[in-house]
């Protein structure tokens, strides 16, 4: 029997709180000097690489752990190295990586307790959707396992049979994806045409110099949600006064160069706020506080 397991958590926090205090988790980009595998394998599933890839001796495999809130990715380089040798294909390695992200992006590592089977199957089975979007043959996709998995299963760990079974249902599912694209005609890249057309707010709005004012937006702050706050088309922020009917203004939106927060909101004191792609403002501990959306 294989003494090798790919494992959830090894004691989670503990371990990884281990880690950080004894100073023993170097960063690691890549399982190779050249390749960004996180990204890699995060961009055929079109998400955002927000993992970190830690390389330790101190685990003995690889694991996918929660500490601090941030999620990381723990591998041991000599056992994904001996793993790629005994498989003869680097595509092993990156197996092991995909199944450990597998853990993070079904939710496994938000629940409590340990491994189990039914978990190791879904992230098997995620690992196997991506080697095949990455453009590994489905030998490939199932070295790894054939190399470390037992061939009877335990308490937390499914035999190898149906772990195989698991990585060839995501790789025959993302080959089918593929080739269901291959045989119809690419779809129009051009974006939706918008038609241009005057935003009015929802009562008259004037600034205090009576000069009118174009609205694109309206503002809505959790802890003051009938405050009646505006984004104008020069994006400014202003605050309607209820009992006058003009709007005074309180602060600017800028563009920043953040793909997930492209906009700052800057008030008349200089602090500052964060607004998401979606229209979530945020304050600067990543708390949302508001909600940008259609004026009317």
């Amino acid at each position: 029997m294989k003494t090798n397991r790919i494992f959830r958590r090894c004691a989670g926090l503990l371990l990884a709180g281990w880690l950080f205090l004894t100073g023993t988790m170097a960063v690691a980009q890549t399982t190779t000097s050249t390749r960004d595998i996180l990204r890699e394998i995060t961009d055929v599933v079109g998400l955002k690489p927000r993992f970190e890839l830690r390389a330790t001796t101190d685990v003995q495999n690889a694991a996918a752990v929660v500490y601090g809130g941030k999620r990381y990715l723990l591998y041991n380089p000599q056992f994904v190295a001996a793993v790629n040798r005994a498989g003869h294909t680097d595509w092993a390695g990156i197996s092991i990586l995909a199944h450990e992200m597998g853990h993070h992006l079904n939710g496994h590592t938000l629940q409590s307790g340990g491994s189990n089977p039914s978990d190791e199957l879904e992230a098997d089975e995620f690992s196997g959707f991506v080697l095949r979007k990455m453009g590994a043959s489905l030998a490939q996709a199932q070295t790894a396992m054939a190399v470390v998995s037992d061939e009877g299963a335990s308490a937390t760990h499914p035999s190898q049979a149906p772990r195989l079974k698991a990585i060839g249902d995501g790789w025959k599912r993302a080959n089918d994806q593929i080739v269901a694209s291959t045989r119809t005609a690419a779809p129009s890249s051009a974006p939706v045409a918008i038609a241009s057309r005057p935003i009015q707010a929802p009562a008259p709005i004037t600034q205090t110099s009576a000069s009118p004012v174009s609205v694109v937006g309206r503002i809505t702050f959790h802890d003051s949600p009938d405050e009646l706050y505006y984004l104008t088309n020069k994006l400014s922020v202003v605050r309607l006064q209820q009992n006058s009917r003009t709007a005074q203004v309180v602060g600017k939106l800028t563009r920043s160069n953040s793909r997930s927060f492209p906009y700052i909101l800057v008030d008349g004191q200089e602090r500052r706020l964060y607004v998401s792609a979606e229209g979530g403002v945020y304050n600067n501990r990543g708390q949302q506080i508001g909600q940008v959306s259609d004026p009317s």
